[in-house]
């Protein structure tokens, strides 16, 4: 799939959609050479790229409930909500063994979308060796007001979804043709204004492009998904997203909810795959 970018969304909690898509990706041995993945995304393409089914929806519904996975207790101590020492270190190399060896031998680019603090700007960093640039995915990962900024090369990052919540228009700049976009959202969804610009004004007052970004974001979130549909009219995209709104937000911890929402995102890739066979093959 030279000419072909699979484009992950993110979403908190909701990116469980995508990670049922993933699943059953897998289980078609379908991939593509290029992966543009941002903040619950990145994570879950983690695991795609390591070939691992079930992983994803496993380690969530394994872990939901433990303070040091995602709780208020663990924002005050660490500052961050979701565990930073639980999910890129505990998880992957004690409790759900991540697999290294196939992730090293996946002949795939995977670009973790990062926000540059000091430029409000978006980066996209090529995950070579997952144990050391796994920090790419916990800044992509890395949302504001509820998680630690994180440096990279002396760089300052925060959440990819702040800068390019979906990143099309990267894939298509870096030569591909089509691309398949993982959404999390319904087609009817529009993003709104921040509402908690004053709060992000006081916390961030040291980063003003930031901001800028935080507060055009909606703007540019809905530019880019109508964007999106043109390209899906002119059968250069193939969109797989929700039929219906999804009920759960970033921070869902019911697992019935979380378990559907997963199911829905598998099914929904089952249903489409030979449609998405044929846009693959024209």
């Amino acid at each position: 799939m030279e000419e072909i970018g699979l484009i992950i969304e993110g979403g908190g909690m909701r990116g469980l959609y995508a990670a049922g898509v993933l699943d059953y990706f897998m289980e078609q041995d379908l991939y593509f050479k290029d992966c543009y993945a941002v903040s619950a995304g990145a994570c879950h393409a983690c695991s795609y790229l390591s070939k691992q089914i079930g992983r994803s929806i496993k380690v969530t519904l394994d872990y939901i409930n433990d303070k040091r996975y995602c709780s208020v207790e663990s924002l005050i101590k660490t500052g961050d909500m979701f565990g930073a020492k639980m999910l890129y270190d505990i998880i992957p190399n004690e409790l759900n063994i991540y697999d290294y060896e196939t992730y090293d031998n996946h002949n795939c680019n995977f670009y973790s979308v990062v926000t540059n603090c000091e430029t409000g700007k978006s980066e996209y960093i090529k995950i070579k060796d997952m144990r050391k640039d796994i920090i790419a995915v916990r800044a992509s990962s890395s949302l504001p007001l509820l998680s630690r900024i994180v440096e990279i090369d002396n760089k300052k990052y925060l959440d990819g979804g702040i800068s390019d919540s979906i990143p099309i228009r990267k894939s298509i700049e870096d030569g591909h043709k089509k691309n398949i976009v993982l959404l999390t959202r319904d087609i009817n969804y529009r993003k709104s204004k921040n509402n908690l610009m004053p709060l992000l004004k006081i916390k961030y007052k040291k980063y003003p492009n930031l901001l800028k970004s935080i507060k055009n974001r909606h703007e540019m979130y809905n530019d880019t998904l109508d964007f999106i549909e043109e390209e899906r009219k002119s059968n250069n995209a193939f969109v797989i997203r929700p039929k219906s709104p999804v009920k759960i937000g970033r921070l869902e911890k019911d697992k019935t909810k979380l378990k559907a929402l997963y199911d829905q995102g598998y099914n929904d890739a089952k249903d489409c795959f030979n449609d998405l066979l044929k846009f693959l093959n024209n």
